[in-house]
């Protein structure tokens, strides 16, 4: 179990690192009623790997657990926080309001974190997302929340996917965020939760603006630094896996000030570099590695690198070898 307090309180359990006769009673004290204010019975063996981060009017929960009874009920309701669960693989059937809805792979459910519910994660297992947002702070974007809940929830695109993808994106990040940063990302996911469940007009105008367009964009340049090493990828690559227009997608990197094309140069140097700097990659040639950046020209590889680091890829690769 590891803990990180700064601009936000983070805390991770992995119970194959606690010894196994203590593995059920910390989940039930420590992340079932103190952290995630729930009743946790295992159904099976036990197995949690899962990441908790609390910013303001915002709790998130990332990871993978093994078959339990998730039970929220009256003693342990403190709050009215909105409540969002995403069933990325596996499947849980949630009890809430008088109503059961099975939630399986690629669903997600928003309920009342003020009133009882139960929760029960099925055999095989759950990776998911777990979301608690302040009524407080998200009903003026989106009104009367009651027809929201309950209500099954598709994944597989629109706000919720932008959702999904800037969320796992910023846990990754983690620590290394800023406190503005993490202000600026709870803003955001506010924006496209909204949008998930049907913002106010003002709200969704605003949110197109702002949440969407930050999410995209880190989607987007996620998607490049990825495919970084291939020689071919284009404008229209992206935009056709993004389903958006590549002028749309240009448009976004120069509203940040850049180009898309200057956005991919500096990923494929960065890959250049990095192996450059790698004893492992030691043997190989320059020009083998350069390819492997996604350079199709070394002339252009070279030039470029020198003006990025002020420095030749044979230099870059001496001053590592004598590290």
């Amino acid at each position: 179990m590891t803990a990180t307090m700064g601009p936000t309180a983070s805390f991770r359990l992995m119970t194959d690192a606690l010894p196994e006769r203590d593995r059920v009673e910390i989940m039930r004290e420590v992340y079932g009623r103190t952290v995630l204010k729930v009743d946790l019975d295992p159904l099976g063996p036990t197995q949690v790997d899962m990441r908790v981060r609390a910013l303001p009017g915002l709790g998130i929960a990332t990871g993978t657990c093994s078959e339990f009874r998730v039970h929220h009920s009256t003693p342990l309701i403190d709050s009215d926080d909105l409540v969002l669960l995403v069933a990325l693989d596996g499947a849980s059937v949630m009890k809430h309001r008088g109503r059961e809805e099975p939630v399986g792979n690629g669903q997600a459910l928003m309920m009342s974190g003020e009133e009882v519910g139960l929760n029960v994660i099925q055999p095989g297992g759950l990776r998911f997302v777990n979301m608690s947002f302040s009524l407080r702070a998200l009903s003026p974007l989106i009104g009367d929340p009651a027809p929201a809940l309950m209500q099954p929830l598709p994944t597989s695109g629109g706000a919720m996917r932008l959702l999904l993808d800037y969320v796992q994106s910023i846990q990754d990040a983690g620590d290394v965020l800023t406190p503005e940063a993490w202000h600026l990302a709870t803003t955001h996911i506010f924006d496209l939760v909204a949008l998930t469940m049907g913002a106010t007009r003002d709200a969704a105008e605003i949110a197109r603006g702002r949440g969407v367009r930050v999410a995209r964009l880190r989607a987007i340049k996620a998607d490049i630094t990825a495919h970084s090493g291939h020689g071919d990828l284009s404008a229209e690559d992206i935009a056709r896996r993004h389903r958006l227009s590549a002028r749309y997608i240009r448009k976004l990197f120069e509203g940040e000030g850049t180009s898309l094309s200057d956005f991919m140069l500096c990923q494929r140097l960065l890959r250049a570099h990095r192996m450059l700097g790698d004893p492992r990659h030691a043997g190989r040639s320059i020009t083998a590695i350069a390819f492997e950046a996604g350079f199709n020209d070394l002339s252009y590889f070279n030039r470029a690198f020198r003006r990025r680091y002020d420095a030749t890829p044979s230099d870059v690769r001496a001053a590592a070898l004598r590290t």
